[in-house]
């Protein structure tokens, strides 16, 4: 059956930012930490970034604003070697599948995977299908998988109950995920994303550290539609205080009843419990841009490492390289910093969009945020207020 309009875009490569405005650090916000060359996630080596946009208004009146966006820790090597992993929820009210096998086992075997609530389990079942297709099976003739797909609600701007994804689009954001700049903004699974009340979405950034005397990487990926807006903070400035009017509508109750997604990424030598130190690091970043996880706010975030695959190769007996925790700090601080600027970065990219139900959501604009910036004294040297 032939919809009534043409999908406006239907798939945006990780690579394919090209027409993509400013970032922050181009607007002059300041952050903390040096960032890699790309600043997003892939700049940690192997890793793959795909996603799959869809925006299309149908016949009926109901307009979809929905992806896919999917991590791959290895790329394709993904499909045979799995990467040590570990996992948090500072607020539970939102959904990460596989996060028991993950707590069993401390790997990924597979990718990780971004959509909106009602299509989790859609994208779960693409996920396994395509991992069955890519064969060959394992040793048992099959191949058995626990998906990691994680979800927030853009059920304000997507028809969210007309379930939109399909395993085409799983499959499309799978085999097209590549190393390079990443889109950010209304793209992929942030398509109709809310943060702070402003138009948010995909955003990501990264850090160059050296701990225990070795060059690493840190890097990070949010999915954001968290946060009120009278706490948002940029870059220490009470933004939010400031800037009061023309909010995004949100059908839930009164307070913080968003969600965000965080995917760390390091190529340092971790071991699966230090993983799970990492990621609740991410909190810290969340929390410099003033959300307090409130208690209908889904913050659950996922850290994993490139490094040790020979570990994970299946071997009856491995051998694994770990920093010793008294030199993770470097780590720890990396993660906050590029959290923080992932989440800045989303809220930048964003433009504002028409949605369901006679919804809108208007992007953070960047005249009167750098403006205020100004008055605070927290731009960066030369550059000027728009």
């Amino acid at each position: 059956m032939l919809r009534s309009s043409l999908v406006l875009m239907a798939c945006l490569l990780a690579g394919s930012a090209a027409a993509a405005g400013p970032r922050a650090r181009d607007l002059g916000i300041p952050f903390d930490g040096t960032p890699g060359p790309l600043n997003a996630i892939t700049d940690v080596a192997g890793v793959t970034v795909g996603q799959v946009t869809l925006i299309e208004d149908l016949s009926d009146g109901r307009k979809v604003r929905t992806g896919v966006t999917a991590i791959l820790p290895r790329g394709r090597g993904s499909l045979d070697t799995g990467a040590y992993a570990g996992w948090f929820a500072l607020n539970g009210n939102g959904e990460m599948t596989g996060t028991t096998y993950l707590d069993e086992m401390g790997r990924l075997d597979g990718p990780v995977v971004l959509t909106n609530t009602h299509s989790v389990g859609a994208v779960h079942e693409a996920v396994i299908a395509w991992r069955v297709r890519a064969g060959p099976a394992d040793a048992s003739g099959y191949w058995w998988s626990s998906p990691v797909v994680a979800e927030t609600w853009d059920g304000e701007l997507n028809d969210i109950n007309g379930f939109h994804v399909k395993a085409a689009h799983v499959d499309r954001a799978l085999d097209t995920a590549v190393a390079g700049p990443v889109a950010e903004g209304n793209v992929g699974g942030g398509t109709g994303m809310i943060c702070h009340e402003f138009k948010c979405g995909i955003g990501t950034a990264s850090r160059r550290l050296v701990a225990a005397g070795r060059d690493s990487n840190v890097g990070v990926l949010v999915q954001a539609n968290y946060g009120t807006r009278e706490t948002l903070r940029i870059a220490g400035v009470p933004v939010g205080q400031h800037l009061r009017d023309d909010r995004a509508r949100r059908g839930a109750p009164a307070g913080d009843s968003g969600s965000i997604i965080i995917v760390v990424a390091t190529d340092a030598p971790l071991l699966p419990h230090q993983l799970k130190r990492l990621a609740r690091r991410a909190s810290l970043g969340l929390a410099r841009m003033g959300s307090f996880a409130g208690n209908g706010s889904g913050d659950i975030f996922v850290a994993f490492s490139t490094a040790n695959a020979a570990a994970l190769g299946g071997a009856d007996i491995t051998q694994s390289t770990s920093l010793g925790n008294d030199s993770l700090d470097p780590l720890f601080e990396a993660t906050v910093q590029a959290t923080e600027e992932a989440i800045v970065n989303a809220m930048v990219a964003a433009r504002d969009i028409q949605g369901n139900d006679g919804h809108y959501a208007q992007a953070l604009p960047h005249d009167q945020l750098l403006r205020l910036l100004g008055q605070y004294g927290r731009l960066v040297k030369g550059a000027a207020p728009r």
